[in-house]
């Protein structure tokens, strides 16, 4: 069975079982607050609950490494919605130890990208076209830092409103220790 079949065949007995009955509630989230966390793979549970975020509770955006990287990208544009449309008052940006957007390296994703069929022909066009490698693929030597900037790029942005504190935490992906970086309280 193929990855896809086993989540349908799942979601059909989800459904028809009406186990989605404990998870409703609103588009609005209970505590206003937006989360802008790692996509890693550990904190898909652990982060919520470290926090006492329960669903409902919080409108949560998962990108490599919790980094806002362009302030008009996609990104800053689901904060802004969730600020002015769902009722979103805080935010925190949530980094982690042992990141691997930590460790990437724009020569060897390159590498990988070839292996996996794109060819050079394709990565020539777009770096003609103006991408620039290192920067779209750009990672961070320290989280903290990387929290920071996060934090300062949605807490400067033209659109943001002073009124909403923008917080930031560095959370140990082992124990879920959250370290506070950045207190949105404190302008």
């Amino acid at each position: 069975m193929s990855l896809l079949e086993d989540i349908l065949t799942h979601n059909q007995d989800f459904v028809e079982k009406k186990k989605y009955e404990n998870y409703q509630s609103s588009k609005f989230p209970n505590k206003h607050v937006l989360i802008l966390s790692c996509m890693d793979t550990r904190l898909v549970e652990l982060l919520p609950k470290a926090m006492n975020i329960a669903n409902g509770d919080a409108k949560i955006l998962k990108t490599a490494g919790a980094l806002v990287s362009h302030p008009f990208g996609s990104i800053m544009r689901s904060i802004l919605v969730g600020v002015y449309e769902l009722e979103v008052d805080e935010i925190c940006v949530v980094g982690h130890h042992d990141c691997g957007m930590a460790s990437v390296k724009a020569a060897q994703t390159l590498e990988k990208i070839k292996q996996r069929g794109i060819r050079q022909e394709t990565l020539d066009t777009l770096q003609y076209s103006g991408v620039d490698f290192n920067r779209f693929f750009k990672s961070f030597d320290r989280v903290e830092d990387s929290v920071k900037h996060s934090v300062s790029t949605i807490r400067n942005h033209p659109l943001m409103p002073d009124t909403v504190p923008v917080h930031g935490l560095v959370m140990d992906p082992n124990t879920g220790k959250l370290d506070l970086i950045v207190d949105g309280y404190q302008k």
